[in-house]
């Protein structure tokens, strides 16, 4: 299997394959074992994309939901400046 670092980083794509493998029912252990990777980190790797309820019903990753409070806010500090 080739390399799916870039430098000390794992690539966005071997993120969600791992995930998905995870999803498909193979355990943390095992993809542990064989991806060398830890098992906090795909656990970290699985919350990240695991998509949580909002009120209204509609669901976002914690990722998204990060990127919609910037967006908000870079908002709202270009309204304060008018």
């Amino acid at each position: 299997m080739t390399n799916h670092k870039n430098g000390k980083r794992y690539s966005d794509n071997f993120h969600r394959m791992v995930v998905g493998l995870y999803r498909s029912g193979q355990s943390v252990r095992d993809l542990s074992r064989e991806y060398g990777v830890s098992d906090l980190t795909i656990y970290t790797w699985i919350k990240k994309v695991s998509p949580m309820e909002l009120e209204d019903g509609i669901s976002v990753t914690p990722e998204g939901y990060a990127e919609l409070q910037k967006q908000m806010l870079k908002l709202y500090n270009r309204r304060m400046k008018y």
